[in-house]
């Protein structure tokens, strides 16, 4: 019997279709791996059950999955292609079509429960890989159109689409396991390593093509349909949804709101319609796409693009007076949305006013926000529905920003100039609403939590940060800030100012941080010298707990003699000699004349032994557990069979020239990189201990001890206090999952304080704002500064910070950065708004 087979796919369309089926192996391998790390960490029985489970079916059957999704990934794909053609019914029937095909499975998916489900877990599928990405699959579809031979870039006419890889995967994972709980754990493990590694297969399928010679298809401008939400109606049907209120659902129950009309189906729809680059200009309208330096900060029209830079450029951004704002072209606008006129949502967050401005005379001030002045000229050279959602959430974003009482009249003028840049980072980069780390981010939290931390901006400090801000912002604004290296360049200026500035602070006030990098770099010195005592002592005839005690504990005591006396001083060498005594005097003595020798030299020794356990403060425990080990081993040393000459002296000898180890110096100390700089770092903060310090070393920097602390004292509740958010109080319905936000408070806040930011510690019982003001380079010290005129230092230890900060005895001034805080109450305050569904 012959059999046909289907004509091969174009050779790059073959190649494409192999990064897909790798994509999808490494996926499922990952998952493997993650699986195995969530069930460790999960104490549910239930969930662990079917976390092993999915473990266990996935790794057994990982053969078959690749199998079964290359190929129903090949049928799909050939299908979508139109090379495998329909076969011929018998005589009188209707001819098979393809499209008749995909009408036939449909029809079948609204009567099997089972196939429906299917389809809505692969349209989730696909609206994940779609969500993560949207840019990299616009400028495929260009690709496609032209291997395809279609005149415009067509999203449903992709045989490559997320959709597709959906439902290949759906199936696939239909033939590891036949348990509904094990299929559920796979579909969620999978889908979020899938959606990962597709935005870089993505990317390589359109390098490829490129490098290829394949030219994107010119694309077709298209009006978007849909009906049109405004900025509160929009949001605030979204964000009621997430808070729990019903709401009607698209697509079979999706998870998206009714009111963005973001359902599989109308979502990918709006995609297909809108133009992903009017003309086939790049992100700034100059060049084919594709070319772009700099792909992380994504692609935005060229026409949005030339708008945002004439909105950014135009009149009441120019950070000069605020009565400024209302001069010029669209001050009546503005002025009218600063009082309330045009915007609802503004006069609801209570705008932000500050009386006593410069140049106002006491008048209320209120920063335009130029998003909401020209939303509709905005959203007319938007991208479908997406972007429409991204300007509506930056504009709900900005009056929050603009109305945040923490941030100071100053630095909020400031931030309201970035407005239009932020908006186009928000419509190029989804990132930007995922990663904390995000430059433009970062840029504006920085800002305002520096300018939260200041108390005068009429002294000397404020006023240079005031200006060296301002150079920065206007240094973004005429800039190219398409550019994310733009955002990292002028976070590195802001860092580098900001530590400059508080060094400068702490050398006025005593000099604190030069005493700190002396006493680390001791600390360095005595932990390499008690490696190297130790080394030598190894293989000597030493009890164990004489040797432990020689490398830690009595190799500190030389140290800090030989750096504060000098290496060749009486003191180094009389303790370095009492070491020796001290191993010589746990030797087993059998005549009468060496336990009388003993005896005579017993009480010197000790002398000695206390005196260097005083230099360098040793507790009282740990002197109590070291001389209740020596003096039983100094009992049995009367009772054994005594050296003979020459073994003490040979052995004497050994022991001195294992002491006789020479100090390091600090400059001779290799600089430690990689995995073992964090150890090292853990090394110090572990050393440091106030013990290091002398008591005028340590009035001199303000130095807290723990025991000057009352810890058993409740610590003051402030009532006043905004809760720390969450990953899920800024987590937006349409966007993407955000990262947890830093801690503000507890533990974990200690290895989060940044120089320059503001802080509430409890100095003698108050509540007193202090500002970080250094680290030392090994981050086992840190020096805040507080005080408004006469400025005071106070320093303490890792230790000593990271139980302050467990005890709840320093919090951060700011419950959460300004964009978390924005964005928190925005979900907030448009849930209130939108209507209540019954």
């Amino acid at each position: 019997m012959d059999q046909t087979l289907p004509p091969r796919l174009p050779a790059n369309l073959e190649s494409a279709v192999q990064r897909v089926r790798m994509a999808a192996r490494s996926a499922a391998e990952h998952t493997v791996d993650s699986l195995g790390l969530a069930t460790l960490a999960t104490t549910n029985l239930l969930q662990r059950d079917a976390l092993l489970g999915a473990q266990y079916e996935l790794n057994r059957k990982l053969a078959i999955f690749a199998l079964t999704f290359n190929e129903a990934l090949d049928t799909d794909v050939a299908r979508q292609a139109g090379s495998l053609m329909p076969t011929a019914g018998p005589a009188g029937s209707a001819a098979v079509t393809p499209d008749s095909l995909v009408a036939s499975w449909e029809s079948l998916t609204l009567v099997d429960d089972h196939a429906m489900d299917l389809h809505i877990s692969a349209d989730r599928f696909a609206l994940e890989i779609s969500h993560a990405c949207e840019w990299e699959i616009r400028e495929l579809d260009a690709y496609i159109g032209t291997l395809m031979g279609l005149d415009s870039a067509e999203h449903d006419r992709n045989p490559l689409r997320a959709e597709v890889v959906g439902q290949a995967m759906i199936r696939a994972i239909e033939a590891v396991s036949e348990r509904p709980e094990v299929r559920k754990v796979l579909v969620t493990e999978i889908g979020r390593s899938l959606a990962q590694a597709m935005r870089q297969t993505y990317g390589d399928i359109v390098t490829d093509l490129r490098h290829a010679g394949v030219r994107p298809v010119g694309m077709a401008v298209r009006g978007t349909t849909g009906r049109t939400s405004s900025v509160h109606g929009t949001l605030a049907g979204d964000l009621h949804d997430r808070s729990g209120a019903p709401a009607g659902r698209d697509n079979g129950g999706s998870g998206h709101p009714a009111g963005h009309e973001l359902s599989a189906s109308g979502r990918l729809s709006s995609r297909q319609s809108a133009p992903s680059g009017r003309g086939g200009l790049g992100p700034s309208g100059h060049g084919p796409l594709g070319s772009s330096t700099n792909a992380s900060m994504g692609r935005v029209d060229g026409e949005m693009m030339a708008l945002i830079r004439r909105l950014a450029q135009g009149p009441g951004l120019d950070g000069g007076d605020p009565g400024g704002y209302h001069d010029g072209g669209g001050a009546g606008d503005h002025a009218r949305w600063a009082h309330g006129a045009s915007g609802d949502f503004s006069h609801a967050a209570g705008g932000y006013g500050h009386a006593g401005e410069s140049g106002l005379d006491g008048a209320r001030w209120v920063a335009p926000n130029l998003i909401v002045a020209h939303r509709e000229e905005l959203r007319q050279h938007a991208n479908g529905a997406l972007d429409h959602m991204v300007i509506d959430v930056i504009a709900s974003l900005f009056d929050q920003i603009l109305a945040d009482g923490k941030v100071p009249p100053q630095m909020a003028r400031q931030i309201a100039r970035l407005q239009l840049p932020v908006l186009r980072a928000a419509l190029g980069d989804n990132s930007f609403f995922s990663s904390r780390r995000h430059p433009v981010r970062r840029f504006i939290n920085r800002i305002a939590s520096l300018g939260t931390a200041v108390d005068d901006f009429e002294g000397d400090e404020g006023r240079a940060l005031l200006a060296r801000v301002a150079s920065l912002v206007q240094a973004v604004v005429d800039g190219d800030f398409e550019q994310i290296d733009l955002y990292e360049q002028q976070l590195q200026a802001l860092e580098a100012f900001i530590g400059d500035q508080a060094q400068a602070a702490v050398q006025a006030a005593g000099a604190a941080d030069a005493v700190l990098a002396r006493k680390e770099d001791q600390l360095r010195v005595q932990h390499r010298f008690a490696q190297e005592l130790e080394s030598a002592l190894r293989g000597l005839p030493v009890p164990d707990f004489l040797r432990n005690f020689l490398a830690g504990t009595w190799s500190r005591a030389i140290a800090s003699a030989a750096v504060e006396e000098g290496i060749d001083s009486a003191l180094t060498q009389r303790l370095r000699t009492a070491g020796r005594e001290l191993v010589m005097s746990v030797q087993p003595k059998g005549t009468p004349a060496h336990r009388q020798l003993f005896l005579r030299q017993l009480p010197q020794l000790m002398k000695d032994l206390n005196t260097g356990l005083d230099r360098i403060r040793c507790g009282d425990e740990e002197r109590r557990n070291f001389f209740g080990q020596l003096m039983p081993a100094h009992a049995e040393s009367l009772k054994g069979q005594a050296l003979s000459t020459l073994e003490h002296n040979l052995l004497a000898r050994q022991v001195d020239g294992a002491l006789a180890v020479p100090l390091p110096r600090a400059a001779d100390l290799p600089a430690v990189t990689g995995s073992a700089a964090a150890q090292a770092v853990a090394i110090l903060q572990a050393m440091a201990s106030p013990t290091a310090f002398s008591a005028a070393e340590a009035k001199a920097v303000g130095l807290v001890d723990e025991a000057a602390v009352d810890w058993k004292r409740a610590v003051d509740i402030d009532l006043g206090a905004e809760p720390e958010l969450t990953a899920v109080d800024i987590d937006i319905a349409g966007l993407p999952t955000p990262e947890a936000v830093e801690p503000t408070r507890g533990k974990s806040l200690a290895d989060h304080v940044q120089i320059g930011f503001a802080y509430l510690m409890q100095l003698q019982g108050e509540w007193q704002k202090v500002r970080l003001a250094h680290v030392s380079q090994g981050r086992s010290f840190f020096v805040f500064t507080h005080g408004a005129k006469q400025r005071e230092t106070v320093s303490m230890t890792h230790r000593m910070l990271l139980r302050l900060c467990e005890a709840g005895r320093l919090r951060a001034m700011e419950s959460a950065y300004l964009l978390e805080r924005a964005t928190a109450r925005a979900r907030r305050q448009l849930a209130e708004l939108a209507p209540k569904k019954r």
